[in-house]
């Protein structure tokens, strides 16, 4: 029999998850893919081939309370029945935050639980939902390996002074930090850069991972310096719901001046803010765009967003001392043409030439010129997290061969 390996990635009415043949000693190889959405309403299910062609799917009508349980076992079910000489070995998650503790990928025990809900409020929407496969997975197929792969992890690299607060030690002692987030992201974009650009790949390079949730992060020779998501995925450029970097003053104000609740500040900054917030429209850039010529607030969402992230841009040049290459990923980063162009357009003082045929053909280089390059480079994060999982479970092969 084949081992193979699921990865999730869960979500708070969602899971993604592809599914990886883990042959010994090379890379995995992504079988299937797919998701589960709707989760608690009216859920639906989607396979496909690893080329991306349908291969099932079902739908439940809303009355029947189908959860991330029901979704983790029918997957389970699923490949059962489509195993073609495949039997599931480990499971693989993506965890939003790993803290102080872990710098690499670990495999889950009640202890690693434990330590990792003690985050969530660093990380409100995403840890829980991160960690609920996790526990259903421990209590309804006991003994199944699992590895939490953490989007932290990258950033560890980092000076002491860039993780630095300018807050008063006893803080800095209890783990008030910069973390920086989306490293499962830029862990992909370092290890392929050298397929694209082998010189780039060594130099400074600022990826950005554009999307519901953005940040960039400043890569010198592979390894992260500097990121624009701080203590928690709140920090930062503007993003989908979220507000990004923002004056603590104004929370100060919101709870003494507006009378709101902590809960409620903090769904103002995590649920309606961002584009959706400036906007009053969409969290989605595409309903924007469509509407931007019409509608004043959502050009101006868009322009805070594409101001937001040169203006970053330019602080990660001063800490990289200069620039070498930007590549764009994620969701906006790969597919919005315009944010693109408007980004590059903005980052003439760099050097930055925009070829705009390339840029409309979605790349891969879509630069011209003498001065740095800037690059589309669709990213894989499931990817990242088969090959941190394959990698625990071989080490831990290897302590119980010993």
């Amino acid at each position: 029999m084949i081992p193979v390996l699921i990865v999730l990635n869960a979500g708070s009415s969602s899971v993604k998850f592809q599914v990886y043949d883990m042959p010994d000693g090379t890379e995995p190889r992504l079988v299937w893919k797919g998701f589960y959405e709707g989760l608690g309403g009216a859920a639906h299910f989607v396979v496909r081939h690893a080329g991306g062609v349908d291969l099932d799917e079902k739908s439940w009508a809303p009355g029947e309370e189908f959860g991330h349980e029901d979704a983790l076992m029918h997957l389970v079910s699923w490949l059962r029945q489509h195993q073609e000489g495949r039997s599931l070995a480990a499971i693989g998650h993506r965890v939003v935050h790993g803290g102080e503790a872990y710098s690499s990928p670990v495999l889950v025990d009640e202890a690693v639980i434990q330590k990792l809900e003690t985050l969530v409020p660093l990380a409100p929407l995403h840890q829980p939902h991160n960690l609920e496969p996790i526990k259903i997975v421990r209590r309804r197929l006991s003994g199944m390996p699992q590895v939490a792969c953490f989007d932290t992890a990258f950033h560890q690299t980092q000076s002491d002074i860039a993780s630095l607060f300018a807050l008063p030690r006893e803080m800095r002692e209890r783990g008030v930090r910069r973390y920086g987030f989306h490293g499962l992201s830029y862990n992909y974009i370092a290890s392929v850069l050298r397929d694209y650009d082998p010189h780039l790949a060594e130099g400074r390079v600022i990826a950005a991972h554009l999307g519901n949730g953005a940040s960039l992060c400043a890569l010198d020779n592979g390894a992260s310096i500097a990121t624009t998501m701080g203590f928690s995925a709140l920090d930062g450029l503007p993003m989908g719901t979220r507000c990004g970097a923002v004056d603590a003053g104004v929370v100060f104000y919101m709870l003494r001046e507006m009378k709101l609740s902590p809960e409620e500040a903090e769904r103002v900054l995590y649920t309606k803010s961002g584009l959706l917030g400036v906007s009053g429209l969409s969290n989605d850039m595409r309903v924007l765009r469509a509407n931007a010529a019409a509608n004043a607030d959502a050009r101006r969402a868009i322009d805070l967003f594409v101001y937001r992230i040169t203006r970053e841009i330019g602080s990660l040049v001063a800490a990289l001392g200069g620039i070498d290459g930007l590549v764009f990923t994620g969701g906006i980063g790969e597919n919005d043409v315009a944010t693109r162009s408007e980004v590059i357009a903005r980052l003439a003082w760099a050097g930055f030439t925009l070829d705009e045929a390339a840029n409309r053909a979605g790349g891969p280089r879509i630069s011209s010129g003498p001065g740095p390059t800037a690059w589309v480079i669709p990213t894989n994060e499931e990817l990242v997290i088969a090959r941190q999982s394959c990698s625990a479970l071989g080490a831990r092969q290897a302590k119980l061969a010993s």
